[in-house]
């Protein structure tokens, strides 16, 4: 593990592969960390990538710089990280990678700040949040599914995150993923992330803030008002469905129009922990990215 300065955060980050490779990041979600990556990773760098893994806020080692920071999870903060740490590291436009937070940050770098990277693997789809939309209700088949971020809105729920933080997120692991078989081995590996005395506040706060529930850093401000704009991603991008994804039953293959840069929309054979169940259809994401070979095709 190595850690850098960026931005409001000290970062801690995996680095594989050659210090001169061509640079990719690959960001988790909630409730995962690095280790969803670990069978992408000897793909990459077999190819000659240099492979950064931060832990996003909230997560594992990493942690704020400053007691007086907002512990925000919203969009625009996750997306102001990452490009945060693509500066700290001087990385020279990467291509930046994720899925669930991880590529909610990802479009939102990507659509901000398209000049400080070189493409886009997405899962699922244009992430970025209509926070005004999210406002009201949605059908009871897609209510139901969220139910955790209904929860998140009350003190109540709070309360179960910092009590049976492990056995909630063990629970959304099976719901979103229900034919992945992981063991115990597997979950105890990430389930370490969660104790960053920050997991709690962040995630409470991303989920109120994305249900247009609490305000968000005031820091953050202009940027949500661009983003709440739905600005379109200009850079090559490949997006990602899990056909047995819970969270996404109707997939993301309609958020083709968002995409104007050259993109590919594919349905893999997993579920929401697309990266740890289908390493290599990750992995082939993002090469297809790195060889210019995004075109405007369809599902496949």
């Amino acid at each position: 593990m190595e850690r850098v300065d960026a931005g409001v955060l000290s970062v801690a980050y995996l680095q594989d592969g050659p210090a001169d490779g061509w640079p990719v990041v690959l960001s988790h979600g909630f409730p995962y960390d690095v280790h969803a990556y670990d069978e992408v990773v000897p793909v990459l760098t077999a190819r000659g990538a240099r492979v950064i893994r931060p832990y996003l806020r909230g997560f594992g080692p990493t942690r704020f710089r400053s007691a007086a920071t907002v512990r925000s999870g919203q969009q625009a903060a996750l997306g102001s990280d990452l490009i945060a740490l693509v500066e700290a590291l001087r990385l020279e436009r990467p291509i930046i990678a994720g899925y669930d937070w991880g590529g909610l940050a990802s479009c939102v770098a990507a659509a901000l700040w398209p000049e400080r990277v070189a493409g886009l693997v997405s899962m699922a789809g244009y992430d970025i949040i209509d926070i005004e939309r999210q406002r009201h209700a949605f059908t009871p088949a897609v209510e139901h599914a969220v139910w955790y971020q209904h929860l998140f809105q009350t003190e109540r729920g709070r309360e179960t995150l910092a009590a049976h933080r492990g056995e909630l997120c063990r629970m959304l692991w099976r719901q979103w993923s229900p034919r992945w078989s992981f063991d115990e081995a597997t979950f105890a590996r990430t389930a370490g992330s969660f104790d960053n005395p920050d997991f709690v506040d962040v995630v409470v706060h991303a989920y109120r803030h994305a249900l247009g529930q609490a305000a968000g850093d005031p820091a953050h401000d202009g940027l949500e008002a661009r983003l709440a704009a739905r600005p379109k991603i200009t850079v090559p991008a490949v997006t990602l469905d899990g056909a047995t994804d819970t969270l996404k039953p109707g997939g993301t293959a309609d958020h083709a129009p968002m995409f104007i840069g050259g993109h590919e929309h594919r349905l893999v054979d997993a579920g929401h922990n697309l990266p740890q169940e289908a390493p290599a259809a990750f992995a082939d994401a993002v090469l297809t990215v790195r060889a210019g070979r995004t075109g405007n095709r369809k599902q496949r």
